[in-house]
């Protein structure tokens, strides 16, 4: 059914999601939608899913436009 979702996305900015991932790696083991990844608007991304769904994304600004947009 279309709009039928009950989750949400939730967003954290962490200084370096790469550090992240490999401090967090043994709790992520089975729940990781998407390990580090650099996305075409600058930030590097990490999705997880918490137990109730909620899909969490760790992002870090690497590109200039990027880093520039977030530190307004």
């Amino acid at each position: 059914r279309p709009a039928d979702n009950h989750t949400v996305i939730i967003e954290f900015r962490v200084g370096d999601v790469d550090a992240e991932f490999a401090r967090l790696s043994d709790l992520l083991r089975n729940i990781t939608v998407q390990k580090p990844t650099t996305m075409p608007w600058g930030n590097r991304s990490l999705l997880f899913r918490d137990p109730d769904g909620n899909l969490v994304n760790f992002f870090t600004p690497v590109t200039a436009e990027a880093i520039k947009k977030f530190d307004r």
